[in-house]
This record gives structure tokens, C-alpha cells and sequence, in this order.
């Protein structure tokens, strides 16, 4: 993700500052455009969490997987809301960070909420990732790990 996030310090539900570098080495990442005041993101955002939470927070082996939030909140309060009322313990691009706007034009994000996973350069392994965990839970991300193949060669679900 250095591609796209290098040199960019995200912020953690706590308020905490991390390098994106750090935090997303070697990682399958997950964009997730979205926000409190949007019913559909609400109705989401908690099947999110479950499924970062198995794969990450609860699994005996945690999976090389990260969500960066990138909010399409009006305020920043209503981003950190957001974030302690259903968030889970991923990382998020700060509020005031203009580069918010760049990743919307960049990945052509018109509509709210969406899960975009992407390879270590940025690239899109998939738009659909919101669809896919709802239709095939945790099973869709061995395929992620399989489409990004050549940063975990070393991982097996």
C-alpha cells in the first residue's frame, strides 16, 4: 500500500496516530468508503467488523488483512462517532486529510458504502467486497490472498 497511502499516518478508533507504511505491510487492504449518517453503511459496518474481527482480531493465526476507513462524514465529529459506535479496531485516514478526496476520484467511488480490496500497489483485487462478505462470509478471503499472490506466499486460511 505503499503506493497508495505511503507517507500518510492514519488514525486508530482510539484517536491513536500510526504510519500506513507499518500498519499495512505485506497486508491485504480494504478500502471502506463510508458513513454514520448513511443507513446502508450502518446496516454494514457491524457485518464488517465480525468479519475483521474473526480474521484478525480472534484467529489463533491473525490474517495479513487491514480496513482503512475513509469517511464520507460531513464533520469530523461525525466521523469519530461513527468510528466508537460500530467501528472495529481498524484504521481510518484522518478527517481533515484532503487525500480523502483524491481516493474517491482515484477509485471512482459515487455511491456509499464501498468495500474495495486491493493488492499491495493499489490495485483493485475487487469493488465487490461488500457483496462478497455478505454472500460468501470469510470464505472470500482466501481468494484475496490468492489474487495477491505474490506478497503471501506464505499464508494458508
Amino acid at each position: 500500500m505503499v503506493d497508495v497511502l505511503g507517507g500518510r499516518r492514519l488514525v486508530t478508533r482510539e484517536g491513536a496516530l500510526v504510519e500506513a507504511e507499518a500498519a499495512l505491510q505485506n497486508k491485504v487492504v480494504a478500502l471502506y468508503f463510508a458513513a454514520g449518517r448513511c443507513g446502508i453503511s450502518r446496516d454494514f459496518t457491524p457485518l464488517l467488523c465480525d468479519f475483521y474481527t474473526a480474521l484478525v482480531g480472534e484467529a489463533r493465526r491473525p490474517a495479513p488483512f487491514e480496513v482503512v476507513f475513509v469517511s464520507a462524514d460531513r464533520s469530523a465529529q461525525e466521523m469519530r462517532d461513527f468510528m466508537r459506535q460500530q467501528h472495529g479496531a481498524w484504521l481510518a485516514l484522518p478527517f481533515h486529510d484532503p487525500y480523502r478526496h483524491e481516493l474517491k476520484r482515484r477509485y471512482c467511488i459515487t455511491a456509499i458504502p464501498r468495500l474495495l480490496i486491493l493488492k499491495q500497489n493499489g490495485e483493485v483485487i475487487t469493488s465487490k467486497g461488500r457483496k462478497q462478505i455478505r454472500e460468501r462470509g470469510l470464505a472470500c478471503f482466501q481468494n484475496w490472498v490468492e489474487a495477491a499472490a505474490d506478497v503471501f506466499q506464505n499464508f494458508s486460511g
